[in-house]
């Protein structure tokens, strides 16, 4: 791939450099040391992947990555010092278009840091490459005890990827789903961040946000969020789990997994709504819900950070509805009820 740098520090861009160049696989293009830099070079040239800091002087990761997306759009990195400190503005960053985030290896000093930069490097590599029709197998949820319990009239299930984090902070701020409905969010971002983005979210709605865990038990007036980079199950006994099947899918936790486990398993009335985001991840999945005689929603390419999955599934007619961003919390409270909208 065609790499960029930005970063203020001369000796972080520098090993950056060096890093990427020792691959062989990537090539890096420009390095740039500041935000409004990044802009320029980027227009003049545009990279495949931007490696991206957060923390600059002038303007900021999360202004320089509103505006490269809109000026000249490509996947960006965030990588910068201590992400888990900075969570407001990493996750106004992946709101603004942001692919995903890590910590700056040469700044943390922990072993094994500079190999998981390189692997996050490789899986947006697939990701670019993986801007096809979707291969996504459902991956067979392992068996649970049914329990008994008053399960939620309407499921609402949302997926979304780069600029997701804003998107459904909008959504969620706008309309407050009735008692007996329940909301699950497959987001795709790094397990690392999962626990610190739904503490952010649930601060932005004024609501919390429940993470998953293993073999957790669905239950009404709760919004739920996916946790670990495997993909987020669920069957019939109404418990989620994960699977790491299918393995080579490069969007984690996959959106369309998750989908299609609620079209095949799910017997009430059911949502599905695909957001902003980079890639594929949801379409077909969404198709399957649709098919199943569920409404399908996807965010207009007017109101999308990247108009990537939601377009996959205008394309193969996965989406009964398109719908600007602001719109679809209206929607939702005509649909279901609740608060605002």
């Amino acid at each position: 791939m065609r790499i960029a740098i930005v970063n203020d520090v001369v000796l972080i861009g520098e090993a950056l450099r060096r890093m990427i160049v020792q691959t062989s696989e990537h090539q890096v293009i420009w390095v740039a040391r500041d935000g409004e830099q990044a802009v320029q070079f980027c227009s003049q040239n545009r990279p495949d992947l931007i490696l991206m800091d957060l923390l600059m002087p002038g303007i900021d990761g999360v202004e320089t990555t509103r505006r490269i997306m809109q000026e000249a759009p490509c996947a960006i990195l965030l990588v910068t010092a201590s992400p888990e400190d900075n969570t407001g503005l990493v996750f106004r960053a992946l709101g603004a278009g942001a692919l995903d985030v890590t910590a700056t290896p040469i700044i943390t000093g922990k072993p094994g840091m500079d190999s998981a930069l390189l692997a996050k490097i490789r899986t947006i590599g697939k990701l670019i490459a993986a801007d096809k029709p979707s291969s996504a197998r459902t991956a067979s949820p392992g068996k649970v005890t049914s329990e008994t319990g008053t399960e939620p009239r309407t499921l609402v299930t949302i997926g979304s990827s780069t600029g997701g984090p804003v998107a459904l902070a909008r959504i969620l701020g706008a309309w407050t789903p009735p008692e007996d409905c329940t909301v699950v969010i497959v987001q795709h971002i790094d397990e690392n961040f999962t626990d610190s983005f739904a503490k952010w979210l649930g601060q932005q709605i004024k609501r919390p946000i429940t993470v998953i865990e293993d073999h957790m038990r669905l239950e009404r007036d709760r919004i739920y969020m996916a946790k670990t980079n495997d993909h987020l199950v669920f069957d019939g006994d109404r418990k989620f789990s994960y699977s790491a099947n299918p393995r080579d899918y490069p969007y984690r936790p996959s959106v369309d997994v998750f989908f299609r486990c609620v079209a095949l398993h799910w017997h009430g009335n059911a949502i599905g709504i695909l957001l902003t985001g980079m890639g594929r991840d949801g379409a077909q999945g969404l198709l399957a819900m649709r098919h199943a005689a569920m409404l399908t929603i996807t965010q207009d390419q007017a109101s999308s950070a990247v108009y990537g999955m939601p377009r996959a599934a205008a394309e193969i007619g996965a989406a009964e509805l398109v719908l600007p961003l602001e719109r679809i919390a209206g929607e939702l409270g005509q649909r279901v009820g609740g608060r605002g909208g």
